[in-house]
């Protein structure tokens, strides 16, 4: 219990300086979020800043925000006046959560197979041609990867949209596959060299000498021990998605959480900016808790370290 406690002390200090670190980064930044070609007249300029209390000292607009947040109110959004943060974050989370959570699933359930096979088969044409693809896909970053997608599938072959969003799974289907690819190849990648390691271990070595079977010595004895640097990818994973969805969605036009992200960093809404930087940050959070959890029930030497 105490441990727990601890836990949630440490996440809400690491969320807390993450906001206070954010909130005052954007406010040094050149420029305001109603600044424009055309100057507005200053009664007009002088209510707006009433309005979202830009006209206050800073340390005080940070201790209103701040106190609005641990009531659960984001505040209000300054490019999208119809709407509080609250509500842009709702309608745009189920969507990056869909695209984000299907493109780690389906790098997992294909990249551990793919680097146990590749493991299984070292230094044999089929392992190299596997880890020369794996190299491609970490080369290329996600901003060429999509558009190169979109010309392929959207508009060369036309079997797909080349953007927007309905909901469906083909205006999903790239979105997904381009979040898919750099974390795809890593992981085929991690699990092979891991998985190498733990095969040549002089405990399967005795147990080879033994009479054991290959798959025995697999499924038994490596590849629980093998997985473990998989799990703990998981963590950066994560952030490797949520990083790459501001990209992903910003190309593809998807209304999600990242897109809004970027359009409130380039438009300096305040509100928006760090609603979203808090979402992700909590996330992260529980996130890591739960890659702890599941580390510490796979290796009992991490338990007892605790």
């Amino acid at each position: 219990m105490k441990r727990i406690a601890l836990l949630v002390l440490e996440a809400a200090l690491t969320l807390w300086l993450l906001a206070t670190l954010c909130f005052f980064l954007l406010h040094a930044a050149p420029g305001g979020p109603f600044d424009s070609e055309k100057a507005a007249p200053p009664e007009v300029q002088a209510a707006l800043d009433a309005q979202y209390r830009l006209d206050q000292p800073l340390l005080q607009q940070y201790a209103r925000w701040l106190g609005d947040v641990v009531r659960g109110d984001l505040g209000p959004s300054f490019q999208y006046p119809d709407y509080r943060v609250n509500e842009l974050i709702a309608s745009s989370l189920p969507v990056s959560l869909i695209n984000g959570s299907c493109a780690l699933l389906l790098a997992l359930l294909l990249g551990m197979p793919l680097g146990v096979w590749a493991a299984l088969r070292a230094g044999r044409w089929s392992d190299r041609l596997l880890m020369f693809g794996a190299g491609l896909g970490l080369a290329m970053p996600k901003f060429v990867v999509a558009p190169l997608l979109i010309l392929v599938f959207a508009v060369t072959l036309r079997w797909l949209p080349a953007g927007g969003w309905d909901g469906g799974w083909r205006s999903a289907l790239l979105p997904i596959v381009a979040l898919t690819l750099p974390n795809l190849a890593y992981c085929a990648r991690l699990t092979r060299a891991s998985l190498l390691e733990v095969l040549d271990a002089d405990y399967l070595r005795a147990a080879r000498g033994r009479g054991l079977s290959e798959a025995r010595l697999l499924f038994a004895h490596a590849l629980k021990p093998g997985l473990l640097p998989v799990i703990a990818w998981l963590s950066p994973a994560l952030i490797n998605v949520v990083s790459g969805s501001a990209v992903v969605e910003q190309v593809f036009g998807i209304p999600g959480i990242g897109r809004y992200f970027v359009q409130g960093a380039l438009n300096r809404d305040y509100t928006l900016v760090l609603g979203v930087v808090l979402v992700i940050g909590l996330a992260i959070v529980v996130i890591n808790f739960m890659v702890d959890a599941l580390r510490g029930w796979l290796d009992p030497r991490l338990r007892d370290s605790a």
